[in-house]
């Protein structure tokens, strides 16, 4: 069997298993608690922040965890959003966004009366000049992913921030396909908030991080005073060192790692010569992610091939598996009738792909399609 679809998800690292295994009989008292147990966990808990925040050049303080990108991403929006209406109800997003930023965006217009300006892509890219351009002085926040999820594009974040350095509105990123990939520093890009899930790095799924620094946000869980008061809830210890874990191991080995994707992507646009077909990308690009398409080919029909073979390969964001409507981010590069939207699929990369997955993979293509 051969998985390319990272991008939904990562097997977990042997790093991650192994702390996750140690932990789960040795560790076991609520971090909560004062008595030894509870030091315990809480040290634990500490060392996992700290980790973190030194895998993204911040202070411990500034990690929040949580049960992954869909809480992170709808605790700013909405929390901030909310907490901060007297200053505007504007909102500036991309149409290229995952649906955990969409839908929370489209809660807070029907349900509050925010308006959202929603920033189409020019040519295949999101431009700074359309960010700047829509800003008002009642725009409160600006949110826009680090890496799309179905095609690698990487977004212009430097610049966005530097933008957003001369305005009020806060600025939100959703790193869940960045982290544990590039570098992202979010201080150094002056990002005011971040979004990251373990699942997508190697790490288990179910727990994630929200980066927040010196901002006031309305809670969207209320009980306990953990996490700082800011997210009530026993944290699931055992995911987020586990978490930490596959994220320490990912940044040690960025560079290398990297190129060996590098490798993997190159390898595979080799095996498809001969192949009639066409990339759904736009540089700068993530080489983790590659969306293509094959002209007349049903995408639907030709997973259900590649699966039947031991292959597999995505239509799209894990998400929306299994919607009738099709790609969101196609339709907004190519149009709600353009071919593409059928015909088009993902194949995803992580560290632990290899050269002989993408030739046997090149070569089952070649075979499906007759070539």
């Amino acid at each position: 069997m051969i998985y390319f679809d990272n991008a939904a998800t990562t097997p977990l690292s042997k790093v991650a298993i192994n702390t996750m295994i140690d932990l789960m009989s040795t560790v076991y008292g609520n971090p909560s608690s004062t008595h030894h147990h509870g030091r315990e966990a809480s040290k634990i808990l500490r060392q996992a922040r700290l980790t973190i925040s030194q895998a993204l050049r911040t202070n411990p303080k500034n990690i929040l965890f949580t049960s992954g990108g869909t809480e992170s991403n709808n605790t700013v929006l909405k929390g901030y959003a909310l907490k901060h209406q007297d200053l505007g109800k504007h909102i500036i997003t991309t149409t290229i966004e995952h649906h955990s930023v969409l839908e929370p965006l489209h809660y807070l217009a029907s349900q509050f009366g925010f308006d959202i300006t929603f920033i189409e892509p020019v040519e295949g890219k999101i431009r700074v000049e359309d960010i700047e351009q829509a800003l008002r002085p009642d725009t409160i926040l600006v949110s826009t992913m680090f890496a799309n999820n179905e095609t690698g594009y990487l977004l212009p974040i430097k610049e966005i921030g530097q933008l957003l350095r001369n305005h009020p509105a806060k600025f939100h990123v959703d790193a869940v396909q960045a982290i544990g990939k590039i570098p992202v520093y979010p201080e150094e890009l002056g990002i005011d908030f971040l979004s990251a899930s373990a699942h997508k790095f190697h790490g288990p799924k179910g727990v994630g991080f929200l980066y927040t620094k010196d901002l006031d946000f309305e809670n969207l869980l209320h009980g306990g005073d953990q996490e700082d008061k800011k997210r009530a809830s026993t944290e699931n210890l055992i995911s987020i060192a586990g978490m930490a874990a596959a994220l320490q191991e990912d940044i040690t080995q960025m560079d290398t790692n990297l190129t060996h994707v590098q490798n993997l992507y190159q390898e595979l646009i080799k095996g498809l010569d001969g192949i009639h077909y066409y990339l759904n990308e736009e540089d700068p690009h993530l080489p983790y992610v590659l969306n293509l398409g094959i002209p007349g080919k049903a995408n639907d029909l030709l997973l259900m091939q590649l699966d039947i073979a031991g292959i597999s390969i995505s239509t799209g964001s894990a998400c929306t598996a299994g919607a009738i409507e099709p790609s969101h981010v196609l339709s907004s590069l190519y149009g709600k009738d353009s071919p593409r939207l059928n015909e088009s699929f993902r194949i995803s990369f992580s560290d632990q792909n290899t050269i002989q997955e993408i030739q046997t993979f090149t070569k089952t293509l070649k075979e499906i399609l007759g070539e």
